[in-house]
């Protein structure tokens, strides 16, 4: 900490002009681009109702029910910012979160310099200071920014800790640490559990170093404990009010007893790939109806899938719903889909969503059309985008050299594994949302930092 106040003491003009332009790109976001709907009004009905009536719940017509259908993080941030500046204020909710996401920069400038020098640190901080992707979530009322923030305070402390067992120092303090930004991350995104993986992989490796075993056994159960003591609360809560052991959240945000239409949900894994089916298909369910001819041509292996396809389709439309019988229907044209082909199911479609969500362009939080690639129906928007994925492959690419660059070790390691960790898990999922991957980019920020500044000469 003390090396990083030093930096900014000598180089505190870049670091004031490059805060500035922080802020006021996310502001730009905040006043010009604000998103809050959808899921930013069921965190928010949460909140207050937790507000109001002491109860985690939603509102069900005149009733609150209580719910386990999301982690308690995001509605008590949002809890406590409708408490001071009055409930509906999103605005500020937004205004808050971009300044949390300026500190994220620090923290990932923090890690650079952690990792590799001050040229990296400095260039770590630009990076992120002017990244428009984690900018852009800072307008919208979801858990992404919280999320990240917890993230990249987590993986510092992590890299801290590292670097300390490699002094032969037990920095247990800082595994400590890493544990509870852990913990806040798992009570906001379930999905950051990963995050937990990782900061243990290198903990893992270091068990089989003769010498360095017990400090790796300490660290580690400092880190596991710190991480999951945030949960126990929630975890009671759960099985008190529910009779369930749910430490997390629901994959698919149902709470007990409520029926999930699972022979849909794989059906879906069949053939999805891009973004644009899960707006198109995905979220229309249930609810709204679905249009047959924009389902891709890999959703059909054979005529007689197509009709069947086409059959299923047509009878959710005439009802607007799933119910267990149109359920089944879904889920043995799953199961025929991938009797013929598991590769594709278990390996292809899963490789090419994490190629989507790490490629595509990240307009979806802009009034930008989806099919972005449709040049000739909105050719101005196709451009934006296309220079929305260039300025995305740029920090795709100064990562990668980044790490090449670089001989980072157990350090680097640890990051790499959070990444992969995170996209393979994605990969599994039937709605491949471009956001969920935003949770690497402190990580991806810090190693394309290595790209723009020179190892030591070894």
């Amino acid at each position: 900490m003390k090396q990083l106040l030093d930096l900014l003491r000598r180089n505190w003009l870049f670091f004031v002009i490059a805060t500035l332009a922080a802020l006021a790109l996310r502001l730009l976001f905040v006043f010009f681009f604000p998103v809050v709907q959808g899921d930013s009004f069921i965190y928010g009905d949460i909140a207050k109702n937790w507000l109001s009536h002491g109860i985690f719940g939603v509102t069900d017509g005149a009733v609150i029910r209580p719910t386990l259908i999301r982690l308690p993080g995001y509605p008590a941030f949002l809890a406590a910012v409708f408490s001071v500046f009055g409930r509906e204020h999103y605005t500020a909710v937004l205004v808050i979160q971009a300044l949390l996401d300026v500190n994220t920069c620090l923290v990932i400038a923090a890690t650079a310099l952690e990792l590799m020098n001050e040229r990296a640190a400095k260039a770590a901080y630009l990076l992120a200071a002017l990244c428009p992707f984690t900018a852009n979530y800072t307008a919208s009322a979801l858990s992404e920014t919280l999320a990240i923030f917890c993230t990249a305070h987590a993986l510092y402390y992590g890299v801290r800790g590292i670097h300390g067992l490699q002094r032969n120092r037990t920095a247990t303090w800082a595994w400590l640490v890493a544990g509870l930004w852990t913990g806040a991350a798992m009570l906001i995104r379930p999905d950051s559990g990963l995050l937990l993986a990782a900061l243990g992989l290198p903990l893992l490796l270091l068990l089989f170093r003769r010498g360095q075993r017990m400090t790796a056994v300490w660290a580690g159960s400092a880190l596991f404990a710190a991480s999951l003591a945030p949960l126990v609360p929630w975890t009671v809560r759960n099985w008190r009010t529910f009779h369930v052991f749910q430490p997390l959240a629901p994959r698919y945000a149902n709470d007990p007893g409520e029926f999930v239409s699972q022979g849909f949900n794989r059906w879906v894994k069949t053939w999805t790939v891009e973004f644009v089916s899960v707006s198109e298909v995905y979220w229309k369910v249930d609810g709204e109806s679905v249009d047959f001819s924009l389902l891709p041509e890999r959703a059909f292996d054979s005529r007689h899938e197509y009709e069947a396809t086409q059959d299923l389709i047509n009878r959710y439309n005439q009802q607007l719903y799933i119910d267990r019988d149109l359920d089944a229907g879904f889920a043995q044209l799953a199961q025929e889909r991938i009797r013929h082909n598991p590769f594709r199911y278990y390996v292809w479609l899963p490789a090419l969503r994490i190629d989507d969500i790490w490629l595509r362009p990240r307009t979806e939080m802009l009034p930008i059309e989806a099919r972005w690639w449709e040049f000739r129906g909105h050719p101005q928007e196709s451009v934006f985008a296309l220079a929305w994925a260039g300025i995305n492959l740029f920090y795709l690419l100064a990562a990668f050299r980044g790490w090449l660059n670089w001989q980072l070790g157990l350090s680097g390691a640890m990051l790499i594994a959070f990444v992969v960790l995170r996209s393979l898990f994605l990969g599994t999922l039937e709605n491949p949302e471009p956001r969920y991957v935003l949770e690497c980019f402190p990580a991806l920020l810090a190693l394309a930092s290595g790209a723009f500044a020179r190892p030591p000469k070894a």
